[in-house]
């Protein structure tokens, strides 16, 4: 983990996260600032901040709070110094395995969304330029 601290603010405008939502994510255990300023303030490290990309990206797929909570953990044993087992090891990269499927699935359901959403613009502009009025 990296020395320098960051203030909630600079956390906030890196993650493009609000200060709410990062508080939220701290009362939820999802994530905890590193360290606390002298005054109290929260301090966090580009650790904590990757952490909190993590959630940013999961949240628009429809992962649940408890899903991030595993799935944050699971990449912690990975990334800890503690010697896993074979069986462990095995066992932590199969969830990662799951969560990535998972994530796979809801990126090709959204893309189907967003490919209808596209027509419907195209069809909706279509229409419009087909009864605009002469001259417009």
């Amino acid at each position: 983990m990296d020395g320098k601290h960051m203030q909630i603010g600079e956390v906030a405008a890196r993650t493009e996260l609000s200060l709410r939502t990062i508080r939220h994510y701290e009362e939820t255990g999802l994530v905890v600032p590193s360290a606390r300023s002298q005054g109290g303030f929260r301090l966090y490290t580009e650790t904590d901040v990757q952490r909190l990309m993590v959630i940013r990206r999961m949240k628009p797929l429809g992962f649940t709070l408890d899903q991030m909570r595993d799935l944050l953990a699971a990449t912690d044993c990975l990334d800890g110094d503690d010697a896993l087992d074979t069986d462990a090891r095995g066992a932590l990269l199969e969830r990662v395995r799951e969560y990535e499927q998972a994530a796979t699935e809801q990126v090709d359901k959204l893309r189907i969304q967003l490919a209808r959403a596209e027509d419907f613009a195209a069809t909706l502009r279509t229409r419009l330029h087909q009864t605009a009025p002469a001259g417009s």
